[in-house]
Order: structure tokens, then sequence, then C-alpha cells
């Protein structure tokens, strides 16, 4: 224990957040041999990478041999509305098929086809059948294995403590202090090199598939810190979530619903998403429910499709957006969302390839989904923006601060296809750690500066000693509120004004609210600290959303519905922080690399053809 209160610690590299993207990093950082310890808010297992359900997208080519890295590049840009940054992208592509086959070494169990090679299941945005899963628990058995793997590599683990300060020495990062969530403890890090990989955002709306965890915390340290951040108006609402009973509201409900042949339906039994194919998937998706039976009904029986896909697996902004313009139209479920009907592939189908949903419908909702529709709406799942990093490295525009996982931006752009996040993980989440460990062979340990670390625990401490103010769990829920309404999946000009003045009131608030005295196991100190993240985090989010004049991709402007090619198509939004004012600027794009545009042009010329040969492709 140091003389000011806190215990300190040195490292080579420190890694914030123990999900997918973390524990990836730590192991690869341990594997170089560096000195390696994982910072985690919550528990071993507890990570949002649980939460997805449907697969990890690769292109692997088990299920179609026509499948391969340039048409999970093409698929993955096309998703991203071109907004991807297309080395990231490439590289992804590329590298995932190795990363999924290395966690099948480890002792992943995905599912298997008849010749006992990994099975892969179909999902929005992709051409192919392209998602190795676990049934409906592939970010389970991702985590298991990722966890047992760590075990042997000697990492360090502080579970239970929050990282709200960087330690910086210049430009450079040198190190982290955190608090117990426990006890109230203090603990100061040094670092060569530190791995965010903190997750997402989306606890700063209501109707949320996030847990308490997801309150922008990396997002906010890095901001703090001076590096950049790109892409923040981008939110995925992904488009089901359920709606009833409210106490699981947003809970997610897996794309692979959709993927093993779920169906979306009105209040008055129509399949909707007919409706609403955008011009850019005409010819990829069937347009009659005849074509979208005979697919279902294709793989149901494990054959390669040979006409085209449902229009329930278009790309997710497209679906979230339709379930929302059928609610705005009267024509919503009895909970304001819409049904999605699974039951016609048969109770044993379901419970062999989705006993997740089947166990999560019948025991939070007493819907039987193998008789019953399930009611279903948009629910804020994933943030496409983070920290601006190098491609290749993962650094941070701040040396020393690297980034992956959902925290790092630049390979989802506008939209995030379904299954790419965890593949995103484990082909990241590799890179950052071993590039962090590389860094930190060539440098001497830094110090830890005292005087930095007793100005965080004297900022942190800061709530428990105003003995009076407001409690800060009502700022947090009413500030959620107004994100939702205000941030949310349509938006326009005047709310987002709106939205960015009632931002500064809420920060206001929260630098005066009281959690009580104790610093032993209170969730209402907690709670305070959150609040300045999130309210920091969400005026990125909002300033952002209102300089982008256009509809993309998770960005949608009721005041500005279509796509601007000229301008916004070539240009990204780059946030970052100047004497504590958070400010913004355009940077034009890249153009992409002549080969890998010539590699779009040949996959978009096969789709066409293939859409061709199945008969009125457009």
């Amino acid at each position: 224990m140091a003389g000011s209160g806190y215990d300190e610690h040195e490292y080579d590299v420190i890694v914030i957040g123990a999900g997918g993207a973390g524990l990836r990093a730590a192991i690869e950082s341990a594997r170089q041999g560096a000195k390696t310890a994982i910072i985690t808010k919550s528990l071993l297992g507890k990570a949002h990478t649980v939460m997805a359900e449907g697969g990890c997208a690769a292109a692997l080519a088990n299920a179609d041999d026509r499948d391969g890295w340039k048409v999970h590049f093409h698929d993955t840009m096309k998703g991203s509305k071109y907004l991807a940054d297309w080395r990231m992208a490439e590289l992804h592509a590329k590298e995932a098929p190795d990363r999924v086959r290395e966690l099948e070494q480890w002792g992943a169990v995905f599912d298997r086809t008849p010749s006992h090679v990994i099975n892969q299941r179909n999902f929005g945005g992709h051409t192919f059948p392209r998602l190795a899963h676990v049934g409906d628990s592939t970010g389970l058995e991702i985590i298991r294995t990722l966890q047992e793997r760590g075990i042997h590599e000697g990492i360090d683990m502080f579970t239970e403590y929050t990282v709200r300060h960087l330690l910086k020495e210049g430009d450079r990062v040198t190190g982290c202090v955190a608090y117990g969530r426990v006890k109230g403890d203090f603990k100061a890090f040094s670092a060569k090199s530190i791995v965010l990989a903190t997750g997402g955002i989306t606890r700063c709306w209501t109707v949320c598939s996030g847990s308490w965890e997801y309150t922008g915390d990396g997002h906010a340290l890095a901001l703090w810190a001076g590096a950049e951040l790109r892409d923040m108006e981008f939110v995925q609402f992904h488009p089901t979530g359920m709606v009833w009973p409210p106490s699981v509201r947003g809970i997610l409900v897996t794309e692979g619903v959709r993927g093993e042949g779920g169906r979306l339906f009105n209040n008055q039994m129509e399949r909707f998403m007919f409706e609403y194919v955008p011009e850019m998937f005409r010819g990829d998706h069937a347009e009659t429910e005849a074509e979208a039976d005979t697919w279902v009904e294709e793989v149901v029986s494990g054959k390669i499709a040979t006409v085209r896909r449902p229009p329930e697996l278009l790309t997710r902004d497209v679906v979230a957006k339709a379930i929302n313009e059928e609610v705005k139209a009267g024509r919503g479920s009895p909970h304001g969302g819409a049904f999605l009907d699974i039951s016609h592939r048969g109770k044993e189908a379901i419970q062999k390839k989705l006993p997740s949903m089947y166990h999560q419908f019948m025991e939070l909702a007493g819907v039987d989904i193998s008789e019953e529709m399930m009611e279903v709406g948009p629910t804020a799942h994933y943030v496409m923006g983070g920290v601006r990093v190098d491609p290749l490295t993962q650094e941070s525009t701040v040396p020393g601060l690297y980034a992956c996982g959902e925290i790092a931006s630049g390979l989802h752009g506008a939209n995030r296809l379904g299954g790419n996040s965890l593949s995103d993980l484990i082909v990241f989440g590799k890179r950052a750690g071993e590039h962090a460990a590389q860094r930190a062979r060539n440098l001497a340990p830094p110090r830890i500066d005292e005087d930095q670390v007793k100005a965080s625990i004297a900022t942190m401490l800061e709530p428990l000693q105003r003995g009076e103010g407001e409690n800060p769990g009502l700022i947090y829920d009413e500030m959620r509120d107004m994100m939702q309404a205000k941030v949310g999946i349509i938006r326009t000009k005047e709310e987002l004004e709106e939205a960015l003045e009632d931002l500064k009131a809420f920060r206001a608030r929260a630098d005066a609210c009281f959690p009580g005295t104790d610093r032993r196991y209170n969730s209402g100190w907690h709670q305070a600290l959150d609040l300045i993240n999130m309210a920091d985090i969400s005026t990125v989010a909002a300033l952002a959303a209102l300089t982008r004049e256009e509809s993309r991709g998770g960005h949608t402007r009721d005041d500005f519905p279509v796509p601007d090619e000229s301008h916004w198509g070539q240009h990204l939004n780059i946030v970052w922080m100047e004497d504590g004012d958070i400010k913004i600027r355009q940077e034009r794009i890249e153009p992409i690399r002549h080969d890998l545009q010539v590699s779009l042009d040949e996959v978009k010329a096969m789709i066409k053809e293939r859409a061709e040969e199945q008969g009125g492709g457009k």
C-alpha cells in the first residue's frame, strides 16, 4: 500500500476489459512475453460477447465453396455503406478463418455438418452461409474457450475494478487508476502499453440489449486522454429485442432466429419486409413469399440455397427501420413491436438450433416459441463508432494506447453485419495484444506519477463528500429516456439540438449529485461516476448525429432521409476533446486500393450473375 492510500502495480501491458477482445488481446500479449494484466469492471464470463448468440462470421467455405475472403470483404464494405476502413475490412476477411480454426484448436465446440466440418448458417447481409455457431450460444462458447486458454498464459486478473483515469507522460500513456467496486479501494498501475477493450455505450439508451456495464467507460477514457473518435453517430438498433414484459424490454433476440427461417409479421399478419427491400438489395433477396419459403425449405433440408434470401435477412438497419415504420403506421404488435414467428420449424428443430431462445421466452415471457409468435422490436445494441485506430496495430492517436472490439472504430462503418462482431474480437484482439507487447519490449518501466494519482482519487471521492444533492439514479434514468426520445432510431435537427442542451444540464446535475458517504458496496457512487462518461459520450454521439445531414446505415435523419453521396459518402466525422470542450471535424475517406476495388467489382458481377441464374435478377 502506497502512502497516499492506494496500491501500486507494474505491468508491461494492461488490458481494460475481459470480453472476447480483451481476453484475446491479453492472451496474445502474454504469449509475446509481456507481463500482462486484465482489469475488468465486472466478473469473468459476464462480458457482452456472451450476447453474440448467432455466430462468428468467417469465410471458411464449409457451407458453400464459392465463399472466400473477397466475398466477405465485399459484404462488409457493402453493409458498412462503404464507410468502413477498407484496410481493416481486408484484414478481417482474410484472418477470420484462421482465428476461428484457432479457437477450434483451443477447444471451442462448434456445431458440425454431416461431414464433420464446422457448420455455418445464413445471416443478414452475408452472401453465403458464413456464421460458425454453437446453437445460439456462440459468444458464450468463445468466452469459455478464451478464459480457459487465458488461465495457462500467466495473466493477472483484477475483477470488479473500474478504471477512471489514464496516466500520461507527455503524449503517451503510462498507466491507469482504478477503484474497487466492492470495498472502494484504489489501485494505481504503471504500464508501457494499455489496451482498451471495454465494449460499447448502449446503456446510454433506455431500450438496450446491454447490461449495467455498458456506460461508455473506455470511449470516455480515450476521449479524456486526447484520442480521436470516429463514426459515433452510427448506433445499431438491433431489429429484434424483447418488448414484453417490461422487465425484460430490450433483451436481445438473436438474428439466428431469422437465420433459421424466422418470419416477421405485422398485426394484420402480413410479411411486411417485402415492402422494405431497398433498391441496392434488389436481386439479392426474395421478392415473393413463395421464393422466400422455397429458400427456407432448402435451409431446413441442409442444401445450399438456390434462390434469393428472404427479406427478413436484410441488413439490421433496414429491418429495424421497417419495424419502426410498421409501429408508427399502427400496424405494430400490442406492445409496440412486430411479431416474429419460427413455429413452422417445429419444436425439435427449434430446441436443437435455438435452445437459448426457447428457454429465454419460456422463462421470461411465458411464450412457447414452437407454438406462439414472439413480440420483438428495435433495441440499442452496438455502436459502430469508437476509438480511431491504426488498421494494422490497433494503436490509437495517443502513443501506447490501443483499442479493440466494440470500442474500436473502422471495421463496421455505418452499419455492422451480424456475426462480424465476434470475428472482429478475435482478429483485432490478437493484433492489439501483439503490437502492444511488441511496443513494450523497447521501453523502460514508466514511473507512477503520484500527483496524477492523487488528483484522480480526489475526483472519484468528490461525490461522496458533497453532503447533499440529487439521487444519481434519477439523473441516470432521465438522461437515458431523453437519449431514447431525441437521439434514437429516427433523428431530426431540432431534437438533436435539444438533446445537446439537455446533456449540458444533465452533466451539471451529475456534477452536483450525492450518492451517500460510504465507499463500500455503494452502487449510487458508481452510478454518480458513470454519469460523467455517459454525459460526455452521449454528447459525442448527438453532436456527430447533428453534423451528419443525411441518412446512412445506423444513422437516420427524418429531415435528411436520402444518403448524400457527393459529400457524406466520402467523409467521416472525427471527434476529440480540447481544453474540456468536445470538437468535431470532417475528414475525407482515403480511396480504396486498386486491387481491392477490382475484387469488389468481381464479387458484384458474380452476385449479379447468380441472381440472374436464379430467375428475375435485376
